[in-house]
């Protein structure tokens, strides 16, 4: 079974770039029904609810069809606010511009810079429909900006996320109304480059 992970920081450590009351919603209702969720719908299913979150949505053809879409929507909701959480820091440590560490080097191959990768996911962001996330994530040892619908996670793609940006409305329409383009900038102030560089740093 699921539960919900704490902030690391307090609700309101990322103003004014993301405001309290957006956090609080976020965290506490959004994040915690999609936990719910995919309890309910793991219930009487032991073999799935006990898998970790990033096992499950590695599994998804193995469930019962009539539940996989909402195991697939919760669930994956449940490991992409985990992970988007622990992106952010309110004293975020080192931007890639000039680290020199394993994920810098590897930006720079991939994307030509960090300021070509900074745009390009930021176009991404901007050019998604609806709802959804995009990623920065590693694939096949290579490292690429994707975009995903709704709740879906790269895990289930064969792709290990080490970034992800939240572009549903609830995650910034308090705040930006509808400039997602002003709450893109504004995030890129928090990124936890540390975090992200670290999490690059475990991959086999």
């Amino acid at each position: 079974m699921f539960t919900l992970p704490e902030l690391p920081y307090a609700y309101n450590a990322l103003e004014p770039f993301i405001d309290e009351t957006t956090m609080k919603i976020h965290h506490d209702k959004h994040h915690a029904a999609y936990i719910k969720n995919a309890n309910d719908a793991l219930t009487g299913l032991d073999a799935f609810s006990q898998m970790p979150v990033e096992t499950l949505l590695t599994k998804l053809e193995d469930l019962p069809e009539n539940i996989r879409t909402k195991v697939k929507n919760n669930a994956g909701g449940h490991f992409n606010h985990s992970l988007f959480w622990m992106m952010m820091s309110p004293n975020p440590k080192g931007a890639l511009r000039q680290a020199q560490d394993d994920l810098g080097i590897a930006i720079n191959k991939a994307f030509g810079s960090f300021e070509k990768f900074q745009e390009l996911f930021t176009v991404s962001t901007l050019s998604r429909f609806g709802s959804g996330w995009v990623w920065l994530v590693l694939n096949k040892g290579a490292l690429e900006v994707v975009d995903t619908p709704n709740q879906d996670s790269p895990l289930s793609e064969g792709k290990t996320p080490i970034l992800g940006l939240d572009v549903w409305e609830h995650a910034y329409y308090l705040k930006y109304q509808n400039m997602r383009a002003e709450y893109v900038k504004a995030w890129w102030n928090v990124v936890n480059w540390k975090e992200v560089s670290d999490r690059y740093g475990r991959i086999d």
